[in-house]
């Protein structure tokens, strides 16, 4: 007869095909019936809205200092699974935002090639991080080097899976902001990449560490980014700072929509709605 032990570890790989269903498949599989439900997005290019939001004011009209982080669904059937990020910084009294993406074709890293608070793809922006004031008057400095010292900017290093990608270019920023207690989605497919290698590493936040094998695979033990397993660049996990469930194509899911304190992340099922400020 089997011990206790040995009838687990026979299970071991059911358990374990079990846990990928449950974490990884089902998610997008649910998701991807509710993006072709809703239209997902432009067919073409071409055809795809790529115009402000409006969701900044006019620079001229607000004379602060301002730096912000958006991220929203990529185009067809990517958006499944995916969001594109950038950054938006203004330092006081310019007349003018200044914005910052990494893209698939040409120079990867490009500066103002789309409205500031432009949607992606016909895909509304979503507030990863904003910052304020004397906050962003510190982190300006800081993001414009971090944007300089992007070591993937040479023509042909973009790649859109695993990554090198703009959300590997987004995470490299964020990592560069004191104190920003930011994480991009758990959709920002590339944000995990890390070049060969390199096996672990502080996470973007500093508050924990994420191990992992150039994207494919991967784990992320911290106090801002939470619990995460990587697979393929798909993300499960949980957040227990301010609880929420993180799922492959869904995103971050709050568990109390309600909640007084500000989250700095993208809080609803394919999206996002509001943003924490450092």
């Amino acid at each position: 007869m089997l011990s206790l032990a040995e009838s687990v570890l026979l299970r071991l790989p059911l358990l374990a095909l079990l846990a990928l269903l449950i974490l990884f498949l089902v998610p997008l599989a649910t998701h991807a019936v509710w993006w072709r439900v809703q239209g997902g997005g432009a067919e073409s290019w071409s055809q795809a809205d790529w115009s402000s939001a409006g969701l900044l004011p006019r620079a001229d009209a607000a004379p602060g200092a301002m730096v912000r982080v958006y991220a929203a669904r990529v185009g067809r059937w990517r958006g499944i699974f995916a969001h594109h990020s950038w950054i938006v910084v203004k330092p006081a009294g310019a007349s003018r935002y200044t914005r910052y993406d990494v893209v698939g074709w040409g120079q990867p890293v490009r500066t103002d090639a789309y409205a500031p608070d432009g949607r992606w793809f016909g895909n509304d922006p979503q507030l990863v991080l904003a910052l304020d004031g004397a906050a962003a008057e510190r982190a300006i400095p800081r993001i414009r080097q971090a944007v300089a010292d992007y070591p993937h900017r040479a023509l042909g290093s973009y790649q859109a899976w695993p990554g090198p990608n703009s959300n590997t270019f987004a995470a490299h920023v964020l990592a560069a902001i004191p104190d920003a207690e930011a994480t991009l989605p758990p959709t920002a497919l590339g944000k995990d990449w890390t070049p060969p290698g390199r096996y672990a590493e502080l996470t973007p936040s500093g508050t924990g560490l994420r191990m992992g094998w150039r994207g494919y695979l991967g784990v992320t033990l911290g106090w801002v980014e939470g619990v995460e397993l990587n697979l393929l660049g798909a993300v499960a996990g949980l957040d227990i700072r301010r609880p929420a469930l993180k799922l492959p194509g869904w995103g971050r899911i709050d568990l109390w929509p309600d909640a007084t304190v500000p989250e700095p992340g993208l809080l609803t099922p394919g999206g996002g709605s509001r943003s924490g400020s450092a």
